[in-house]
């Protein structure tokens, strides 16, 4: 996909006007991929000190967050747990998720751009994560904390569990921002900056 072939699209996310590319690597347990129950991709102000200083994600941002070619938890910033099990502690890796709960992730994305590349050769580098609640001189613009918050309706023997990039401490995610540049600052200005909850709409 490219910005324009993407731009002036119908999407299937809610609300409509994000037609805003997301993606991360299928869950398999043993041959099978399941499919997810519940999708959530929150815009937030948190972990930084200052919201109010937080400014549009540009249009036709890219950016991958998480590491496809982890090769253990050090490496890694994938999140594993339960939903509705608390006694289970989230993990770099799958969890042991008791009967009638379900698998669930978070990635959250970095929130500082270095005001210039939409993208990077890395995808990554034209980001970063704040430091102390601000962003590094190299990266000064503050952008919403996107957080993929994805949950699957299975549960159990962790070592069924694989995804399409590995073990489960490869999780990763791509983002593509198509939002609409009004429907952006919009949300960015009046819930964000605000420090409001707002719903989808």
């Amino acid at each position: 996909s490219t910005t324009e072939s993407l731009a002036g699209s119908s999407g299937n996310c809610n609300p409509a006007p994000d037609i805003s590319s997301y993606w991360v690597p299928t869950l398999y347990r043993g041959s099978t991929a399941i499919q997810p129950s519940i999708i959530t991709f929150y815009y937030l102000g948190e972990g930084v000190n200052r919201p109010q200083d937080i400014r549009p994600t540009p249009f036709g941002l890219k950016i991958v967050a998480g590491n496809a070619k982890a090769t253990g938890d050090s490496d890694s910033i994938a999140r594993w747990s339960c939903l509705h099990a608390g006694h289970v502690p989230p993990s770099k890796n799958f969890v042991n998720c008791p009967a009638g709960t379900q698998l669930e992730t978070y990635l959250d994305f970095p929130q500082c751009w270095n005001g210039r590349d939409l993208d990077s050769a890395d995808h990554k580098s034209h980001m970063a994560y704040p430091v102390a609640g601000g962003c590094p001189s190299s990266h000064p613009v503050l952008v919403p904390k996107l957080r993929f918050v994805i949950r699957y309706p299975v549960s159990g023997d962790p070592s069924r569990f694989r995804l399409s990039s590995g073990a489960g401490y490869t999780y990763h995610g791509d983002f593509f921002n198509v939002w609409p540049a009004g429907e952006m600052e919009r949300r960015v200005r009046n819930c964000i900056n605000a420090v409001i909850k707002c719903g989808h709409d």
